[in-house]
């Protein structure tokens, strides 16, 4: 079944986050995998603390400070590498799946849209990195909203700018709590698991459960 709109989490789903670290692992040392790991657990902790107490921060801050956090939970890095490591977030590398599927569904006349906690120009610039910018029709940030997902008023985004009723809407995201937070509003919430992971939310489940966007 093909949707005039495709929605697209970011980071995660169309960027690797784990890039990051990847690329810089010589300055990282030996803890590298478990530092990437937890930089992206307190990044996304941060985003839900935050809205649920509504003490808004932007995404770069909180970045910065769940890198900081991690840093210090495997011994510390050198300031070299912190400021290496926050520069390559911003040219995150795609996944290899992603340009490839894109194509396809704009080949279909659908409409292909992010929706992220990340600010506008960082989302700009991640795009423009990975060269998907002719790939993809716009960038929808939570910032304007000063919450984050999975608040219903994020997905709501979507249908204000575009005027879709939720049911118009296929949201694409390789985060298990953002496919319940869609599926929750009204979306066909598409489940993108790359690594395997086990299923929870058990009572908000994806439409499709799907291992690559290949199989989109």
């Amino acid at each position: 079944m093909t949707f005039p709109l495709y929605v697209f989490d970011a980071y995660g789903t169309l960027f690797d986050v784990h890039s990051v670290v990847a690329r810089h692992r010589g300055l990282v040392g030996e803890q590298a995998e478990r530092l990437s790991e937890i930089w992206r657990a307190k990044q996304l902790e941060y985003t839900w603390t935050r809205s649920l107490m509504g003490a808004w921060r932007d995404f770069d801050a909180l970045t910065e400070d769940a890198l900081d956090f991690a840093a210090a939970r495997c011994g510390g890095i050198s300031a070299e590498a912190r400021e290496k490591l926050l520069a390559a977030y911003e040219t995150l590398d795609a996944f290899p799946d992603v340009a490839p599927a894109l194509r396809r569904l704009r080949g279909q006349g659908a409409k292909c849209v992010i929706l992220s906690n990340g600010r506008p120009a960082a989302l700009a610039r991640a795009v423009a990195s990975a060269g998907l910018q002719d790939l993809l029709d716009e960038s929808l940030s939570a910032e304007p909203a000063g919450l984050y997902k999975t608040a219903p008023e994020i997905y709501a985004l979507v249908g204000a700018r575009y005027g879709a009723t939720p049911d118009q809407v296929s949201f694409q995201s390789s985060n298990r709590w953002d496919v319940a937070g869609a599926a929750r509003y009204g979306f066909h919430a598409i489940w993108i698991n790359r690594a395997g992971a086990p299923d929870e939310y058990f009572d908000l489940p994806p439409e499709r459960f799907l291992s690559t966007l290949a199989d989109l």
